[in-house]
């Protein structure tokens, strides 16, 4: 049976997709508290031998959810706002281009957003990702296709480069 140290050592992970899932620092930080808690109250629920990180994700998952519908999100922060995250920081344009991502990442569908983190972020499989948000494969499959593909169109928009056009 998974104990205290088997919560805590996902916390980091549950505090990085917290963040990016909410956009805001002060949310994402209520969202693994509660997550923790109800998964601390619900241990007798997991099934030892399963994965106890997805099992964590889908519990955040469905607080999430349940947030959303209840109407209590706030206003976006953005991610990589807590300096501890990152172990050095990153150059100017890489930082400004994180800016970026998140303010499109926050543009996206949730559903789409949820499975851009899970497994862009997390690195979660397909299966597992389907697991914790309790959707198909194929779902999976095709809302990480078309995240990727709306990050691609904003990204590429918000580029500074000049787009040329092919004349024949």
């Amino acid at each position: 049976m998974a104990d205290a140290d088997g919560i805590i050592t996902y916390i980091p992970q549950l505090r990085r997709y917290a963040r990016a899932l909410t956009g805001d620092f002060t949310s994402a930080e209520d969202l693994v508290q509660d997550t923790i808690e109800r998964g601390w109250k619900r241990m007798a629920l997991w099934r030892p031998g399963s994965d106890l990180r997805a099992w964590l994700f889908t519990i955040m998952h469905n607080l999430y959810v349940n947030q959303l519908k209840a109407g209590r999100r706030r206003t976006s922060q953005g991610i990589g706002q807590n300096e501890n995250d990152l172990p050095v920081s990153p150059a100017q344009d890489n930082q400004l281009e994180l800016i970026d991502l998140n303010k499109f990442l926050q543009r996206l569908p949730h559903e789409q957003r949820e499975v851009v983190l899970l497994i862009g972020l997390e690195q979660l499989s397909y299966d597992e990702a389907a697991k914790v948000l309790g959707v198909p494969i194929g779902t999976v499959m095709s809302r990480l296709s078309r995240g990727r593909e709306q990050l691609r169109l904003m990204m590429n928009r918000g580029s500074s480069a000049a787009q040329l056009k092919v004349i024949k």
